[in-house]
């Protein structure tokens, strides 16, 4: 872990799709916010699933943010907030493990959500950097569409070889190792 100059935090929080990754940012946000903390919520605009103003968990809690379509935009978000919620991290690519790092040098600290392993069964960029310089970890884990077991991966239900497509589940399902099928390289 990288040391900075300020209180600034990095905290992750990952796992399949259907976990709850969005419904603990939803929390850690409420609570930062009862404390008093300026938040910004940001979420990148790729992600068509739902408002361009807010994120939302599968359930339709949600709350307002912004979309941004790069990392460097994460950076130029953050306005007066001490603390930036980054959703479905794994959007903006390896590229957001050093705009994480301009904010905690800056002193905003973070905290990033997203699916850590793709559904080739590779990691998901920015996650092993992510994992290096964060002060926590949350791995969490659903429940398997196949045989009920705790997921740790998404399974892919159409066909295509790139590495993001945009959807919920109707394209996507959480299975266990053991039920998990890797796609196929086109």
């Amino acid at each position: 872990m990288r040391q900075h100059a300020t209180n600034a935090t990095l905290e992750v929080v990952c796992g399949p799709m259907f976990a709850g990754k969005t419904t603990m940012l939803l929390r850690r946000v409420a609570e930062a916010r009862a404390a008093g903390m300026v938040v910004q919520i940001v979420r990148p605009a790729l992600d068509h699933r739902s408002a361009a103003d807010a994120i939302e968990t599968h359930g339709g809690e949600r709350m307002q943010g912004i979309s941004v379509a790069s990392a460097q935009q994460v950076i130029a978000a953050v306005g007066e907030a001490r603390l930036v919620v980054i959703d479905e991290a794994h959007f903006f690519g390896g590229a957001l493990a050093g705009a994480c790092e301009a904010l905690l040098h800056r002193g905003v600290s973070v905290i990033a959500a997203g699916v850590d392993i793709d559904h080739f069964g590779g990691a998901f960029e920015p996650f092993p950097a992510l994992f290096a310089m964060a002060h926590a970890v949350h791995r969490l884990q659903g429940t398997c569409a196949r045989c009920g077991q705790p997921s740790t991966h998404t399974q892919r239900l159409v066909p295509g070889g790139a590495r993001i497509v945009v959807g919920g589940a109707e394209a996507y399902e959480p299975r266990c190792a053991a039920c998990f099928e890797p796609s196929a390289a086109d």
